[in-house]
């Protein structure tokens, strides 16, 4: 049984939240709140698999109490789910490192988001991969090596280091220098940016 926390300042988006999660068997929703500082609390004390929170909140934003989440506990699974489509949000969600960023008007994508999250993978709402535009560098999928696309599709699949390196039979300080190599290549900052830029341009 996996457990959640949702947090959402809007108390009717939290039950519903709740209902749709708690229908699955595999999942639990432990607590909820609604306010950025509830969810430090809330995490700090039920150490859920995964946060599920609203980005836009007073006076503590999501972002806000993801970056304290993520200080104190690097390996936290956080799941922003919003109304907002703003490139800016959707930006400092990605450069924090959390594992996805979906619509609230996906009603139906958020169990399988969860699920998704759940087993390794990060998760971006179709129309905030449409919308985004996380790369400066006009590269195509089909210009990138061979050896790229298979670091660009495992980095997109949610794997670390380790894990690549097991299944490309390479060191972990090799596959390091080609994921920072193909970050400079691509202009991207982080692992998060290049999963959506694998989302948007894979055919």
């Amino acid at each position: 049984m996996k457990k959640l926390v949702v947090i959402d300042d809007d108390y009717l988006v939290v039950q519903a939240l709740e209902t749709i999660v708690n229908s699955k068997e595999n999942l639990s929703v432990v607590a909820t709140g609604h306010s950025g500082q509830e969810a430090i609390d809330l995490y700090q004390e039920h150490q859920p698999d995964l946060l599920l929170m609203d980005i836009r909140m007073e006076p503590m934003s999501g972002i806000e109490a993801a970056a304290e989440i993520l200080k104190r506990d690097s390996s936290a699974k956080i799941l922003f789910i919003t109304t907002f489509q703003d490139d800016d949000y959707i930006t400092k969600a990605m450069s924090l490192g959390c594992r996805g960023y979906i619509l609230k008007q996906n009603i139906k994508g958020i169990v399988p988001a969860v699920e998704a999250v759940e087993n390794g993978h990060l998760v971006f709402d179709s129309q905030i991969i449409q919308s985004i535009h996380p790369s400066k560098a006009e590269v195509n999928l089909k210009e990138l090596t061979e050896r790229e696309n298979q670091l660009l599709r495992l980095v997109a699949d949610g794997l670390n280091n380790k894990e690549i390196a097991d299944i490309l039979f390479l060191s972990e300080g090799t596959v390091r220098n080609y994921v920072s190599a193909l970050m400079e290549k691509l202009q991207l900052r982080d692992r998060t940016q290049l999963a959506v830029y694998y989302y948007k341009h894979r055919s």
